[in-house]
């Protein structure tokens, strides 16, 4: 996997970048395939290399809704990091995905020995899971907010 200077991986330092990138291997996902299910186990995470995912909610009575689509640099899936260790949405991939797969047993274990890195992992996961859910918020009130609410309104 190329350590990439942009997307997730560009906000962890040189050094932590590196570490991280040695426990990646490779893989093509299938367009079409299901990656993981809101619910699901979380015991592995992606960086997208090419290719796109979309993240979606069950909501009952009506297909997932998509929130959000990710691709080139960006961190697909993040609660891996946090327990209990469940996906807190799903996700199916867009076209073919190229990915650097990670095992999130091994990065938890990584970030445990050094409280450095996994400072700097947990910091870049946090940033990701802002922007996530600032996503969701005002995409659920594009889709089923009252007519002519918008998405307006801040942090209460």
């Amino acid at each position: 996997m190329t350590t990439s200077q942009h997307g997730f991986l560009g906000a962890l330092p040189p050094a932590h970048r590196d570490r991280l990138a040695a426990f990646a291997h490779d893989v093509e996902i299938p367009a079409g395939t299901r990656i993981f299910e809101e619910g699901g186990a979380a015991d592995r995470f992606w960086i997208i290399r090419s290719g796109g995912a979309a993240l979606d909610v069950h909501v009952p009575g009506r297909p997932p809704a998509v929130v959000e689509t990710l691709g080139e640099g960006d961190l697909l899936g993040w609660s891996w990091l946090f327990e209990p260790y469940r996906w807190h949405l799903g996700a199916q991939a867009r076209g073919t995905l190229l990915a650097a797969e990670f095992d999130a047993g091994r990065v938890r274990a990584a970030c445990g020995h050094d409280p450095a890195f996994g400072l700097a992992v947990t910091g870049a996961v946090a940033a990701v899971i802002a922007r996530r859910l600032k996503a969701t918020r005002t995409r659920l009130l594009d889709l089923y907010g009252p007519p002519g609410g918008g998405a307006g309104g801040g942090d209460r």
